[in-house]
């Protein structure tokens, strides 16, 4: 692993101004995310997780504090980084291909390797022989694979994930994480996971950092001691039943 965190926040605070006043959404995030390394953030809703994930995806430029990507200080939205939300967003009238392409129009890459990328993406998520369907044609398993797919399509330094298994169903949920594992092992790009799943953190994730109620902060870190690659029996372990109860302290 290099020496130089492929994120880093150095003492990140975030303050919004409202009608009612101003609101402390974060206060003091101190985090570094190795290169390769796979960390999941947990807390309680409202605690400013998809916040920081703002800050790392360069949306809003925290009040205090500072952040860099791979040692570049992070100022504005750049191509070092992949974004995937709850909902994939794919667009309805393009194809399933035409989706996963559409970073690369954005940022002008050279249309032929892009779109053999593209198609190489589809095979890793299992998604090729749909490269000509439409969103609608598929489930909403395949969807948030589709937008799995797009995410690494310019091949970004730093993944950042908001939540992106909330709105599925409890099978496919575990399904794609799973999947997003074995995507995970075969890219091993960093990674930093949003969720409110406890056993979804655990299992997908090197480290786990909880923060706490507004404004948030980071009150653990920490360390998943759990062996790769993880399976669904690994769900059944003593480890993993252990690492799970420890974290849920938190929020009990």
């Amino acid at each position: 692993m290099s020496s130089i965190a492929a994120f880093a926040a150095e003492r990140i605070s975030v303050r919004y101004q409202t009608r009612s006043g101003a609101i402390d959404a974060l206060r003091g995030i101190d985090l570094r995310i190795a290169d390769g390394e796979f960390v999941a953030v947990l807390g309680p809703s409202g605690c400013g997780k998809s916040t920081l994930l703002k800050v790392a995806a360069g949306l809003i430029t925290p009040t205090g504090g500072s952040a860099t990507i791979g040692g570049k200080r992070l100022d504005r939205p750049g191509r070092d980084v992949g974004v995937a939300f709850q909902k994939p967003n794919l667009l309805p009238w393009k194809t399933v291909l035409d989706n996963v392409l559409l970073p690369a129009r954005t940022l002008r890459l050279a249309l032929g390797p892009a779109t053999q990328r593209a198609r190489d993406l589809l095979e890793l998520v299992g998604l090729a022989a749909f490269a000509n369907n439409y969103p609608a044609e598929l489930s909403g398993g395949m969807q948030q694979r589709v937008g799995l797919a797009r995410m690494l399509l310019h091949d970004p330094e730093l993944l950042l994930m908001d939540e992106p298994f909330a709105a599925l169903d409890a099978m496919t949920r575990e399904a794609l994480t799973l999947e997003l594992q074995r995507i995970w092992m075969a890219q091993r790009k960093s990674v930093l996971f949003i969720t409110h799943s406890i056993p979804e953190a655990v299992f997908l994730a090197d480290r786990v950092v909880v923060m706490s109620a507004r404004p948030g902060r980071i009150v653990d870190d920490f360390a998943v001691p759990l062996e790769r690659p993880r399976t669904a029996d690994t769900m059944a372990s003593a480890a993993f039943v252990d690492a799970c109860r420890y974290l849920r302290g938190h929020f009990q």
